[in-house]
């Protein structure tokens, strides 16, 4: 049995146990090639940005609220990621997006139109503020729980704290533009994997 076979079997009956299975760097390619029959989410953290809002001079033209925009790296992975997507043929339905630039940079830089803006994937307007009440992580739990169109998987992009909040230890230390996938089970989300940006890109090339 080849590695990757015997990852795809391990994938299959995490998810089937309703276990997680926690994704190691090396075995990105394989744990990704099941999302080529869709059904799954992929609740994204939003791609390399600055952790500080450029000045006037340098902000790009739609930045008009003065605030932090993905870096050329940024850029560059996303649209690795979203060409690496197309040529593993795995089909995103549903973009919901954070409001913020940088979120919404990541879609575009993706080559994808978010379908709906949602504050709840936002970062409380004000640079992540508190999420004090567990608003937004509810929120994310509960859409990840939601099973894509058939064929399809569902992509969020949001923020490192919201992940967090939604599904502690699995998504803690997450780096930017890095990834969890999950799959809708039972009225919950089933973490399977972590996936970074780069990866997606690796996957692609292996083929």
């Amino acid at each position: 049995m080849t590695l990757m076979r015997a990852l795809l079997l391990t994938l299959a009956a995490c998810v089937l146990l309703d276990a997680p299975v926690h994704a190691q760097p090396h075995d990105g390619a394989e744990v990704i090639e099941p999302l080529r029959d869709g059904g799954y989410v992929i609740a994204m953290r939003h791609a390399s940005s600055p952790r500080t809002p450029p000045d006037a001079a340098s902000a790009s033209p739609e930045n008009t609220k003065g605030e932090r925009e993905l870096d050329a790296n940024g850029k560059a992975t996303a649209r690795a990621m979203g060409d690496a997507l197309r040529a593993l043929d795995i089909r995103i339905g549903a973009v919901l997006t954070s409001p913020t630039l940088r979120a919404r940079q990541t879609v575009e830089s993706m080559g994808l139109k978010p379908t709906r803006e949602v504050d709840e994937l936002g970062d409380g307007g004000n640079n992540m503020a508190p999420d004090t009440e567990g608003r937004r992580s509810a929120w994310l739990r509960d859409q990840a729980a939601e099973a894509p169109a058939p064929g399809t998987n569902t992509l969020l992009v949001t923020h490192q704290p919201n992940l967090v909040g939604a599904f502690a230890d699995e998504a803690r230390g997450m780096a930017d533009g890095e990834a969890l996938i999950l799959k809708p089970q039972d009225g919950r989300a089933v973490v399977v994997a972590r996936i970074k940006i780069e990866q997606w890109h690796d996957a692609a090339a292996a083929r």
